[in-house]
């Protein structure tokens, strides 16, 4: 009988790949958080006309990757393939808008999409991301931007392109749109079959298409910043003049679209060049979707947002080596030390300290160390016959030439100062 294994490009994670996760997770939620965003958690599994009404039908999520089902009762359903649609709707369902006049959330979890897996790319990922909902002006969509730009610093990955773009607004949009089907269509058979299709259903994406054939010919495709409206140039020079005054490194790049339909004027992404990344560079990207809750049946309401990859992000930082936890673990010679190991741990973890406890009856206190000291404790605390007899506990920090004992009446007290000394 064959053993049972994971969906295809669904990945477990692991108790000793975790701490890397925890890590990126704790820093994002510190770097929001700092900035007024608060968290919001959605269902993983949504009505499909979300999707296909806020992303566009004719992009490849909707087309082509979202898993979608019909429940007992015939409701079509989709497993959430991004984040923006699902707050939109929540922000929409709840009326948000009646009671703030902006309003900003983040978020965290899994996302799902039926691509090829390949490294940095699954069929079930992980994302971080932010919206603002009710600010209209470039300010905050430069300050957001920023704001990424710093927590990937603050995780360690340095080596990052910021790319912004202008993607105007409908009147920009559709002016752009008809100059850039003159230039496509008598080119038509030198694109590729899936850049053919989109001629006809989203052109745009046609620009950020990786096939070889069709990037040579976007490469000479007129920019959209030639058409923006007046309005439009206001927003994109304001947005570009205030990442300057940041200090922010950014490069403006005309072909970059993405792809999904939402968005409108402010758009970026960022791109990783190091770690282990390869062809799947993407970082972070995002934009401004002003339209999006107007669309799902909701007053007009301007809006920003982003979304990180998580595992894309654990690829490109620099594998560091695990950092020494404020863990204790406690050691036990035999069967009645390992007793009293349980009632000592017991009071250390009612003390919010984190204990782990080798209960193993048969594991020599040796080995018993060679394990904590593989586990990136920071100390270890050791009871055997002698220890109990006199009341007292043998210590020893595994991050530092350092031991001594204490008696177990003082440990409690004294434990904060053995940890940082």
């Amino acid at each position: 009988m064959n053993t049972p294994r994971a969906v295809k490009g669904m990945n477990d994670i692991l108790p000793h790949e975790v701490g890397r996760w925890h890590r990126l997770e704790r820093e994002f939620r510190k770097t929001v958080e700092s900035y007024g965003f608060g968290e919001i958690r959605t269902p993983l599994v949504e009505p499909t006309e979300l999707f296909t009404r806020s992303i566009g039908e004719a992009t490849d999520i909707v087309e082509k990757e979202m898993y979608t089902f019909a429940d007992k009762g015939e409701k079509s359903l989709t497993l959430r393939p991004e984040g923006t649609a699902s707050c939109a709707r929540a922000y929409l369902e709840h009326t948000i808008h009646a009671r703030e006049a902006v309003t900003r959330w983040y978020y965290m979890g899994p996302m799902y999409r039926r691509e090829r897996p390949a490294k940095g790319r699954y069929r079930q990922f992980h994302q971080a991301g932010c919206e603002v909902y009710g600010d209209h002006g470039p300010f905050v969509d430069a300050e957001v931007i920023d704001m990424v730009v710093s927590f990937l610093e603050r995780v360690g990955v340095k080596d990052i392109r910021v790319l912004v773009n202008s993607l105007g607004g409908p009147e920009t949009r559709a002016r752009y749109r008809t100059a850039l089907l003159d230039y496509l269509a008598p080119q038509r058979e030198k694109l590729s079959a899936d850049s053919q299709r989109r001629l006809e259903t989203n052109p745009l994406r046609i620009l950020d298409s990786k096939a070889p054939e069709d990037q040579a010919i976007a490469e000479g495709a007129p920019s959209i910043l030639d058409f923006l409206s007046e309005e439009d140039r206001k927003h994109f020079d304001l947005l570009v003049g205030t990442l300057e005054s940041l200090g922010t490194p950014f490069e403006i790049e005309r072909r970059l679209v993405r792809g999904l339909d939402y968005y409108s004027r402010t758009l970026f992404e960022i791109q990783g060049r190091g770690g282990e990344l390869g062809a799947q560079n993407a970082l972070a990207g995002g934009g401004r979707y002003d339209a999006m809750i107007e669309e799902l049946g909701g007053p007009s309401i301007p809006a920003f947002g982003f979304a990180l990859g998580i595992e894309r992000l654990l690829l490109a930082m620099s594998e560091e080596a695990p950092a020494t936890e404020d863990r204790v673990v406690i050691l036990a010679a035999n069967d009645r030390a390992r007793t009293e190991a349980t009632v000592l741990a017991r009071a250390l973890r009612l003390a919010d300290h984190r204990v782990e406890t080798d209960l193993r009856p048969t594991a020599s206190l040796k080995s018993q160390l060679r394990r904590a000291d593989r586990s990136g404790a920071r100390l270890v605390l050791i009871l055997g016959e002698d220890e109990l007899a006199r009341g007292v506990v043998q210590w020893k920090r595994l991050d530092a030439d350092k031991k001594g004992e204490v008696s177990r009446d003082a440990l409690l007290g004294q434990l904060r100062a053995l940890l940082d000394d």
